[in-house]
């Protein structure tokens, strides 16, 4: 998979912003503030949810104008070119496939986009939930129908809440909400054990540690556990004011393999290194499932790296094959991968992009 064309308007500081690509990977540099990190948050908006930096779409338009944005997109996809396209006016997201309203569901089907930010740097040390919602875009690059399963289970989920912060104790009205519950959060369960069983089966040990992976939680996993589990505990969730049972309350544990140490407990340079490698891990099992590999976003990737592991990474994009767009404050950052070299400047108070030979 990856990007002929990619096209920017009003978004964040990029007023306009045009790029021609061939395929191989794409070093954005230039210096701090310039705008690369928005160019790969707007390509990140091709994919399902609310991109790299989880930001509301209202949030995305290019200020002081704020009349929206647009990112528009050519990707080559295992079943041929098709046009993207991703815009909002002021309240929500709307994508377009080929010229065709759809959801952004859809988007997976067509591209897959894995990154990796120095936000990230803080996932084994940060909550449950940061864990956890890096767990499911894992997931939802492996198996599409994921988001559609994860949705229908936080809208049940929302609405259990929802009664149980109004006080209401017949027993009616939860039944049908936790028979949803137990049947989504049964497949959520499912998808995810499978997505982490095919990332071990291509995980290497390489200057990038292997981590083995596992899933933390309390209760049953399948349907029938799950929605008894939901009913007994309807009295300690009232007291709690919130579901206390389910697979929204699961954790990630990862553990650094050869030395057998969680993760939350190695030095900041080894934590760096295994997120590395979950990635490249996750980029192999989706080529592996789905014919290409993904179009990835490493935003200041060689930041922390010395010498050895920036090679085997530049080494691991190229065995895959992949188009990864990589920002970083100079051209020297990226000698030894053969990359299309993209300077990023401010200019006039927008971001400018001027492709090198």
């Amino acid at each position: 998979m990856a990007l002929t064309r990619l096209r920017l308007s009003h978004f964040r500081s990029h007023l306009a912003a045009a790029l021609d690509l061939d395929g191989r990977p794409v070093a954005l540099f230039g210096p701090n503030g310039a705008g690369k990190t928005n160019l790969i948050e707007a390509i990140s908006l091709l994919s399902p949810g609310r991109g790299l930096r989880g930001a509301a779409p209202d949030d995305l338009a290019r200020r002081p104008q704020a009349i929206g944005w647009k990112v528009t997109a050519t990707a080559d996809s295992p079943d041929g070119a098709h046009e993207l396209t991703t815009w909002s006016e002021g309240t929500g997201r709307r994508v377009e496939i080929d010229g065709k309203a759809t959801s952004q569901t859809a988007l997976g089907a067509v591209l897959r986009v894995l990154w990796l930010t120095p936000a990230m740097d803080r996932l084994w040390t940060e909550g449950a939930a940061e864990r956890r919602r890096y767990l499911d875009r894992v997931t939802l690059s492996l198996v599409p129908e994921h988001g559609e399963v994860a949705l229908a289970y936080d809208r049940a989920l929302r609405e259990r809440n929802r009664l149980i912060r109004d006080g209401v104790r017949d027993a009616g009205w939860y039944a049908a909400l936790e028979d949803a519950m137990a049947t989504a959060g049964a497949r959520l369960a499912t998808h995810r054990a499978a997505a982490l069983s095919r990332l071990a089966a291509v995980a290497t040990e390489t200057a990038f540690p292997r981590a083995d992976l596992s899933i933390e939680g309390e209760g049953p996993r399948d349907a029938a556990g799950l929605r008894e589990a939901l009913r007994e505990g309807r009295a300690r969730d009232l007291a709690a004011g919130r579901t206390l049972a389910g697979p929204h309350r699961d954790d990630l544990r990862a553990v650094y393999a050869a030395k057998g140490v969680e993760a939350r407990l190695c030095s900041t340079g080894e934590q760096k290194a295994l997120l590395v490698s979950l990635v490249l891990a996750n980029a192999r099992a989706v080529a592996a499932g789905f014919g290409k590999a993904p179009v990835l976003l490493l935003d200041e990737i060689t930041a922390h790296l010395d010498d050895n592991r920036r090679a085997s990474l530049f080494r691991a994009i190229q065995a895959l094959g992949a188009q990864a767009f990589m920002t970083g404050t100079g051209p020297e950052l990226f000698t030894g991968i053969d990359a299309q070299r993209v300077a990023v400047d401010e200019t006039d108070g927008a971001s400018a992009l001027r492709s090198l030979p």
